[in-house]
């Protein structure tokens, strides 16, 4: 007798080992890139003073006043846990008494659309579940904090690094949150704030280990300083947020399905690439240049552009209308998530109607769509 459709697909799954049955097709970790494998904008960045994505995909660093940091995508990871990469923070200035408000944390975001399976702001809000790989040189006492922003509601815990120079697993669960529902869009509703050091504004009083509103003083008490000395380093890998109140072992995808979900935030076109096609190009007017892209996948929400500025960055190439350099572009108010025009009135000065492509036109040149949070 034949198999139905829905037979088979029992037997083939019957038929996997049960950890990649488990690991690869549930999408139960709420963390983009937790293995630390995308870094779109770089390996390494040096001299960060202030907030901003630097390298890992989804990892914002938030700095205020506390330190010069070098962060970069590591190879150092824990042995045997099929991890091959890591985040790296190195503290290359020091601060051994930070200001009453300077702070510094890695940060990762996620939409509010992603998020009402929790059920939060229900009496049948799920726990949380956090869990993820962490070595540093500076033992001690670590936050790691939940920050709703829809309803400006955290709840922190900690975590101690007992051994230098150790890769130590940690596990976390947070209660659900029956105050406050997220908000059903894409736009930010929860961030996961791992703290590295913070000022007496945010240490001075009794950590927030359960749900309620943001009181600056409890949400990093008992924080130590790893900004105090340029010896120190932090590592992290394997960062894994699940409903539930156990953590799973790590849920691998692979590097393919990462990288399109990246995308949805932050797209790196063309990087430090001299004479790369970016996108079709034309004139509309003598004085305006148009570049036209399509997104690899549709963007989280209409992006901004990040991209070198330098002069003669760019060049638009046009059939009968010859070399055209241009410095930057402009994003026009018709792009959409699916569909970018970008325009150039300073520097352009071709034939209307001509077309031709855009490219590259230094080795420094870089061309990316910005969607994050």
């Amino acid at each position: 007798m034949a198999l139905s459709k829905v037979d088979l697909a029992n037997q083939v799954e019957n038929q996997l080992p049960q950890s990649l049955v488990a690991d690869n097709v549930n999408f139960r970790n709420i963390i983009i890139n937790g293995s630390m494998d995308l870094a779109q904008r770089g390996t390494s960045t040096a001299s960060i003073t202030s907030t901003g994505y630097h390298t890992l995909d989804r990892f914002e660093t938030l700095i205020s006043s506390l330190g010069t940091w070098t962060q970069s995508q590591s190879t150092t990871v824990p042995s045997s846990q099929g991890f091959a990469k890591s985040l790296k923070m190195d503290n290359t200035t020091a601060d051994a008494s930070p200001s009453s408000g300077d702070y510094c944390i890695v940060r990762t975001k996620f939409e509010g659309q992603n998020l009402q399976y929790l059920k939060f702001g229900t009496s049948s809000a799920e726990s949380l579940t956090l869990s993820f790989w962490v070595r540093s040189n500076k033992t001690g006492t670590y936050i790691a904090e939940l920050y709703d922003s829809d309803n400006t509601r955290q709840i922190s815990q900690s975590y101690t690094i007992s051994s230098a120079d150790t890769w130590e697993k940690k596990t976390l669960t947070y209660d659900g949150d029956t105050t406050g529902a997220f908000d059903n869009d894409n736009a930010l509703s929860l961030s996961i704030n791992f703290w590295l050091g913070a000022g007496t504004d945010f240490t001075s009083g009794t950590l927030s280990n359960s749900w309620s509103s943001v009181t600056s003083a409890n949400r990093a008490v008992g924080q130590v300083n790893l900004g105090d000395s340029t010896a120190n380093e932090w590592y992290i890998t394997g960062v894994q947020l699940e409903a539930g109140t156990t953590a799973s072992d790590f849920e691998f995808l692979p590097y393919d399905v990462n990288l399109q979900r990246c995308y949805r935030y932050y797209q790196m076109i063309i990087r430090n690439i001299d004479n790369s096609g970016i996108g079709m190009g034309f004139y509309s007017a003598t004085n305006n240049a148009r570049l036209v892209y399509f997104p690899k996948v549709t963007l989280r929400t209409t992006p901004s552009l990040d991209q070198s500025t330098a002069s003669n960055s760019f060049r638009l190439f046009s059939a009968g209308g010859g070399d055209d350099l241009i410095t930057s572009w402009n994003i026009m108010d018709s792009a959409r998530p699916n569909f970018i025009i970008c325009n150039n009135t300073a520097d352009a000065s071709g034939t209307a109607g001509q077309a031709g492509y855009v490219l590259t036109n230094t080795a420094s040149s870089y061309f990316a769509l910005n969607a994050e949070l």
